[in-house]
């Protein structure tokens, strides 16, 4: 592909992935998403919250709303001497374009707003009225803290009445081909940060000590085996997985006098944060430990069910790309888990994740149109009388 043929959606991807954006450094990327859609009649709202900007646009007032969301924001890069090509200079080669971000998620941001210019073109020439609105919620603090971000924005629109109807997050949700998966819905996460209480002593005279070590083992083996619940027809059952375990001084001849252990549960919607941590305290305070024990929940689950959003994307999907999309809830958190609980229809879509957050991070030319035109056909679909 020379640049002469190079679609408009390439073309801005390319302009994305060329800037430095380290989470949660914008470095300048929402400036030119703003520029471009409010070159096609979007007010432009810039929302800025501790070390974060966040970019809110919208066209129309009425109802149903319509929002693409997303984030500005990569991964480090790694060892850049591993990749083949500048991980911050868009580089194609074989009709892939490589580049931090290109997968993870400039590519897509970059669709959404050729979709839009597109359909608003499209619209004009044939005189139709969108049913509705469309807006970006847009920032740079998704792959980061995550707290003065997405978050932060829905509690601002939330202070002022507006209610997002339906919400695509284009997160790289597909596995092979652009659109054979989408995310309608993900599991939540909660974190324990658990200190193990003994006493310290020489390893010689165990019974002048106390080993958090030893007590901990049988909590340890039922926290691991524990049936928290056996999942439903969207999510598969809920999984407890220790992340970190340490104890110790450095020298063998000593007994310690705390462990620490690190552990994370992603759950379904069989179940609560609020009884997965009630049960675990009950099996710690059954095996009589002496802890302290804080937690983190990072997302509730959510759920969309078949219904206008999914039906739309489904119908896109397979107009574009002839497949007949699975619908998934695996993998980690995204910030439709701020979105989900106002109410929203929230579905993840986006190109394929087999390369995000590795070197050489990459993206097929081909499927990057074709997943801008699937989000053309779903604004059509449900905000068009076409």
């Amino acid at each position: 592909m020379t640049p002469t043929t190079m679609s408009a959606t390439l073309e801005l991807a390319r302009q994305l992935i060329n800037i430095k954006s380290v989470t949660p450094d914008d470095n300048g990327c929402q400036k030119i998403i703003a520029e471009r859609l409010k070159n096609i009649g979007f007010r432009i709202e810039t929302l800025r919250f501790g070390d974060v900007d966040n970019l809110w646009v919208r066209l129309g007032d009425n109802a149903p709303l319509f929002v693409f969301a997303g984030h500005t924001d990569v991964v480090p890069a790694g060892p850049v001497d591993q990749w083949h090509s500048d991980p911050f200079t868009a580089t194609i080669k074989n009709q892939r374009l490589y580049g931090r971000g290109s997968a993870d998620m400039k590519s897509s941001i970059a669709a959404m707003v050729c979709a839009c210019e597109r359909l608003l073109q499209h619209s004009a020439t044939n005189r139709q009225i969108l049913n509705g609105s469309i807006a970006f919620l847009l920032t740079s603090d998704e792959e980061g803290s995550a707290v003065n971000g997405t978050v932060k924005v829905i509690e601002t629109l939330q202070q002022r009445n507006e209610k997002i109807d339906f919400c695509l997050v284009g997160e790289p949700s597909s596995t092979q081909q652009v659109g054979d998966i989408i995310k309608n819905g993900r599991r939540g996460s909660l974190s324990g940060q658990l200190i193990i209480h003994g006493k310290q002593g020489h390893i010689a005279y165990p019974q002048l000590a106390d080993n958090p070590i030893h007590h901990f083992a049988n909590a340890l083996n039922e926290l691991c085996t524990e049936v928290w619940d056996t999942g439903n027809a969207f999510f598969p059952p809920t999984s407890f997985q220790i992340s970190n375990i340490h104890a110790g001084t450095g020298a063998n001849n000593v007994i310690p006098g705390e462990l620490d252990v690190v552990f994370n549960l992603r759950f379904s919607t069989e179940i609560t944060a609020e009884q997965i941590q009630q049960r675990v305290e009950n099996i710690l305070n059954k095996h009589k430990l002496k802890y302290q024990l804080t937690w983190t929940l990072s997302g509730q689950p959510f759920l969309t069910a078949a219904g206008e959003l999914v039906d739309a994307a489904r119908t896109a999907i397979h107009s574009v790309c002839g497949l007949d999309t699975e619908l998934s809830t695996a993998g980690g958190t995204s910030d439709g888990r701020f979105i989900a609980p106002t109410g929203a229809q929230v579905v993840e879509l986006g190109p394929v994740n087999a390369s995000i957050h590795q070197i050489d991070e990459n993206i097929d030319i081909q499927q990057l149109d074709q997943l801008s035109d699937i989000y053309q056909q779903i604004l059509t679909l449900l905000l068009t009388d076409t």
